[in-house]
């Protein structure tokens, strides 16, 4: 994953205009029912996704700030890792699940986090119990095995909104089979279906774009309340409890040192040398100016290419380049003006 997705915690959110759109393949029971989003974000498409129901919804987040979000909008949510939850099986009428997009590391093997969080959520939901996947195209299938033998009345649709096209994402729809329809599938029957999703990478812009519906396409089964269980770490215990201990406060004098801090006037004036070596160390930077021409001033080293050309005596041309490093300013003021010096 990239260094933004993993500072995002691998979160990229459901545009809510596809999360409408899904909303409109799904017709609910007037009964309660039980709903989860293992990987729920701030949990604004999960709540679209389930609007106008009697909907239990359940939701599991990692962020501490995204869970205390998501918190508002759900009956139970857990603060915590998806892959630490447990839920006896068959208790959700509904699951909608857009993973993070990455690679698990372990010493066994590797394997992509959307069959990861799909092998360990699925089997909670209940017999004819409604799938919403929203993953990359080309990982559908990653999940193929479990799609094939555990899934049925499957439909995969492409997303349209500029964020869903930008990483190519689709929907898959599926209703979970029963025992006795597992057992009763061919082996031949689960080859094709694998094949079949392996090839939705290659065939991306032949998919249908899930458009707006008039008729839902799945009835999403009532179901009893749920009980997850988490065994993971205390996340916000954890967080909470080391400033208190004394080997932290030892270690912070090392960790985070204060700041240093430069006052008074050199004994003889500095030249061009030591004004760049202090500007670049950042010896000069600072809050400066009042009013409107209050700044703040940051320093940095930048490195400058110089090109010249020569022509010779029997007109070839040469031409050369030098690098240098050069002083750059960086100013920002209080009205929101900015300027870069050099």
């Amino acid at each position: 994953m990239r260094i933004q997705g993993k500072l995002r915690l691998g979160y990229f959110p459901l545009p809510l205009a596809e999360a409408r759109r899904i909303r409109a393949c799904l017709r609910y029971p007037t009964s309660p029912l039980s709903a989860i989003d293992p990987c729920i974000g701030d949990g604004a498409a999960f709540l679209t996704i389930t609007g106008e129901s009697c909907a239990r919804r359940y939701g599991i987040e990692l962020d501490a700030y995204r869970a205390e979000q998501a918190a508002a909008v759900v009956d139970e949510l857990i603060h915590g890792d998806c892959l630490d939850v447990h839920c006896p099986v068959e208790s959700f009428g509904l699951a909608f699940l857009n993973p993070p997009y990455d690679w698990t590391v372990s010493e066994g093997r590797n394997e992509r986090t959307e069959r990861v969080f799909l092998a360990h959520t699925h089997r909670w939901l209940k017999v004819g119990g409604v799938l919403v996947l929203v993953v990359p195209a080309a990982h559908v299938r990653e999940c193929g095995d479990i799609l094939a033998s555990q899934y049925m009345a499957t439909r995969i649709f492409r997303l349209t909104d500029p964020e869903s096209v930008r990483y190519r994402q689709v929907v898959v729809f599926a209703a979970r089979r029963s025992r006795r329809e597992r057992e009763q599938l061919r082996d031949d029957d689960i080859v094709a279906r694998r094949a079949q999703f392996a090839s939705i990478g290659g065939n991306y812009a032949q998919l249908a774009p899930l458009g707006d519906v008039s008729t839902p396409m799945y009835d999403v089964p009532e179901s009893g309340p749920a009980k997850l269980e988490y065994r993971g770490l205390p996340l916000d215990e954890i967080e909470d409890l080391p400033p208190a201990s004394s080997a932290y406060r030892q270690a912070a004098r090392i960790l985070f040192p204060e700041p240093a801090v430069v006052k008074g006037r050199p004994l003889t004036p500095l030249h061009g040398g030591h004004v760049a070596l202090c500007a670049v160390s950042g010896m000069l930077n600072g809050i400066f100016g009042t009013g409107e021409r209050r700044h703040i001033a940051v320093w940095q080293p930048v490195k400058v290419v110089d090109h010249s050309e020569e022509t010779g005596e029997d007109g070839t041309i040469v031409r050369r380049e030098r690098e240098r490093f050069t002083n750059e300013l960086t100013l920002a003021y209080a009205s929101g003006e900015t300027a870069i010096l050099r």
